[in-house]
């Protein structure tokens, strides 16, 4: 058993058998989860992912003190799908949670629900996207302080220090009634308050008055920041942490002008690298941040009594294929951050493995021993965790984005994707051809990474087999699986799957 230097300091045997006695019955308490959670923070952009140009120490040593995971996927690449995915342990299509704006059910089990059962204190500040009020005991968290909660706390708390009157700052967001350059931030303006004043702070304070409160018993914690979002909001201090000219703006493909969102159609190089430059300067705060909540961890000697998890409910496109947002099936809108870290348990490796969002609540629960998901659609990682492999990889990944009815299947080789054509997509990306009709992309991802070449007319088999693949994740995942029509063609199956179907949804 080795001590910490606290305890060395004790002198004698007495102390030390005292500090044994200590740590004995730490090791019999059950594990805390602290799980931390960004909005769109692209995997790319990490230090540790290989990127230079991205400043993300504490989230670095994360990862260097646990496992990331380097091939991570989501399930859906936008925000109230994935989160309410992660947080049931199901496809979005089975959570009842495939567009933006639907609530989640009150009776559907959620992590929190089970953790709360287990004996466990369950508390969440932050951006949740659930859609409805926060309060006490919803989704199973005792203490839930969501971002309705949250905006209304810390208006009354601060804004004190806000920017001198000479500085420009950032107006209003109102996406999608300005112009793009401005709720993207290309003038790289900062957020008008200085750190100390900033939401993602003051949201940071709870998180750790919650834990100093509740250190002497196990604890599950949700810490969940806005940041990267757009507008990529960061302090007066950072406004000068990049400079965009550093940036390169990503190469358009010769096939991507007419499915470039019309909204971004107007957008120069000089606009795209001031976007660019501002989300890394959000990213830079929300490292930060997370920095100080896994300080607080350590200054109260929880480490060896945590799981923590990281992740990002998907990634981000910074102008690949010409975009600055998820919303498609694209690889930078798909891929996400994900590090487990539970010190003294799991020793520090690197997955090269496919992993998905849905595989996270099941590993979170047979980690924590506590009682897995009737339904759960993942798998659990923990064998990763303990021995570094696993005796069933995952050998593709799965994700959909069913406010435009597509889908995609992605294997080391290919990514295979199936959009029906048939719905106009209300999130505000619309293209010249709003409902152009069924059509599949195939890209060989070893001879073609940046996804332009369409290869779908030259390996009619491949279609076939991911095809009959994506088609079988449906079937056993769908809750309406059981009155898919009879004899469809395999693409006209995947399209009746492909409809949103949430209660919010009007038919």
């Amino acid at each position: 058993m080795a001590f910490t230097r606290r305890e060395l300091l004790v002198k004698g045997s007495a102390g030390l058998a005292m500090a044994a006695a200590v740590r004995g019955r730490a090791q019999d308490r059950k594990p805390n989860l602290l799980f931390l959670l960004a909005d769109d923070h692209a995997r790319y952009v990490l230090h540790c992912e290989g990127n230079a140009q991205a400043v993300t120490p504490h989230l670095d040593r994360l990862a260097a003190e646990g496992v990331r995971f380097g091939h991570h996927y989501c399930n859906a690449p936008v925000c109230t799908p994935s989160r309410q995915s992660i947080l049931t342990g199901q496809m979005p299509h089975a959570a009842g949670v495939t567009v933006l704006s639907t609530p989640l059910a009150e009776d559907k089990p959620t992590l929190a629900k089970q953790l709360d059962a287990a004996g466990y204190t369950t508390a969440v500040f932050g951006k949740m996207h659930f859609n409805r009020p926060g309060q006490p005991g919803l989704h199973g968290f005792q203490t839930c302080i969501t971002e309705d909660i949250a905006e209304k706390q810390w208006l009354s708390a601060g804004g004190v220090k806000a920017a001198p009157g000479d500085m420009r700052t950032k107006p209003s967001w109102h996406p999608f009634k300005d112009p793009a350059r401005v709720w993207l931030n290309a003038d790289k303006f900062p957020f008008p308050r200085y750190y100390e004043n900033m939401k993602s702070t003051w949201v940071v304070e709870q998180a750790r008055t919650f834990m100093r409160q509740h250190a002497g018993s196990p604890f599950a914690l949700w810490v969940s920041l806005q940041e990267p979002h757009s507008p990529f909001d960061f302090p007066i201090e950072d406004r000068a942490a990049f400079d965009p000219a550093k940036f390169s703006v990503p190469t358009v493909g010769t096939n991507d002008p007419s499915q470039i969102p019309l909204i971004f159609r107007n957008l120069t190089a000089e606009d795209k690298q001031g976007i660019i430059a501002s989300y890394y300067t959000s990213v830079r705060y929300l490292d930060h941040n997370m920095g100080v909540v896994l300080d607080e961890l350590r200054r109260l000697n929880l480490e060896n009594d945590t799981l923590v998890v990281y992740m990002a409910d998907h990634g981000y496109s910074l102008g690949q294929h010409g975009r600055f947002e998820k919303h498609c099936c694209y690889e930078p809108a798909i891929v996400a951050p994900l590090i487990m870290r539970w010190t003294g348990r799991i020793q520090p490796r690197v997955v090269h493995e496919f992993t998905e969002s849905v595989d996270v609540p099941p590993t979170i629960l047979e980690m924590l021993g506590a009682e897995p998901f009737r339904v759960q659609h993942g798998q659990s990682l923990k064998p990763y965790l303990e021995q570094g492999r696993t005796q069933t990889p995952r050998r593709h990944i799965f994700s959909e984005y069913l406010e435009n009815e597509e889908a995609c299947i992605r294997t080391e080789k290919w990514k295979f994707i199936q959009c029906s054509g048939k719905r106009a997509r209300m999130d505000g990306y619309a293209t010249d051809d709003p409902t152009p009709g069924r059509y599949t992309r195939l890209y060989d991802l070893t001879a073609d990474p940046g996804e332009f070449v369409d290869r779908s007319a030259h390996h009619p088999e491949v279609v076939a087999a991911l095809s009959g693949l994506m088609l079988e994740r449906f079937r056993a995942t769908h809750p309406e699986a059981a009155g898919e029509p009879a004899h469809l063609p395999v693409s006209d199956a995947i399209d009746w799957y492909l409809r949103p179907r949430d209660a919010a949804v009007s038919a």
